[in-house]
């Protein structure tokens, strides 16, 4: 089983590494007693996300996500790294590749299925689906800050 291990880490941040991304497919996620879902591994709770979960996937050809679902509170995007396969979401299904990026709301009925001959690799980004107020915009959230860079 593949391991993540972490790089550096400090008051304000933390540093880890999940492995190359062809190499996702090491992971393992226990899913229950007698389930483990191969391919699977969720990262937030290791680099201390506080507002938002991660996961990366990898799915062999052929094979889906073995269930649609939904969320209570949480928007998700799919970024597609690798592969190719279909994406269905409300009964709606459309082909994805690499660099296709998917938002859908907490109610969207989501799935994916990798219908390529290599393997699919994806990273999935959940937070809050709560609208950013002027307060979070990009442009007014961030500092920049007149120091040195210490490379």
């Amino acid at each position: 089983m593949k391991q993540t291990e972490t790089i550096a880490q400090g008051a304000n941040f933390a540093a880890v590494n999940f492995g190359k991304i062809s190499e996702i497919i090491e992971h393992e996620l226990p899913m229950g007693p007698d389930f483990t879902l191969q391919g699977k591994v969720f990262g937030g709770q290791a680099v201390g996300a506080t507002a938002s979960e991660f996961s990366f996937q990898t799915l062999v050809p052929g094979q889906d996500s073995g269930f649609l679902h939904t969320h209570k509170t949480h928007e998700e995007l799919y970024f597609i790294l690798r592969g190719e396969g279909q994406y269905q979401v409300d009964g709606e299904i459309f082909p994805v590749s690499e660099g296709t990026v998917i938002r859908v709301s907490p109610n969207g009925k989501r799935a994916l299925k990798n219908t390529g001959s290599d393997n699919l690799t994806m990273l999935c980004i959940q937070y809050k689906a709560t609208p950013f107020t002027d307060q979070d915009s990009p442009m007014t959230d961030g500092n920049i800050l007149q120091e040195p860079l210490n490379w």
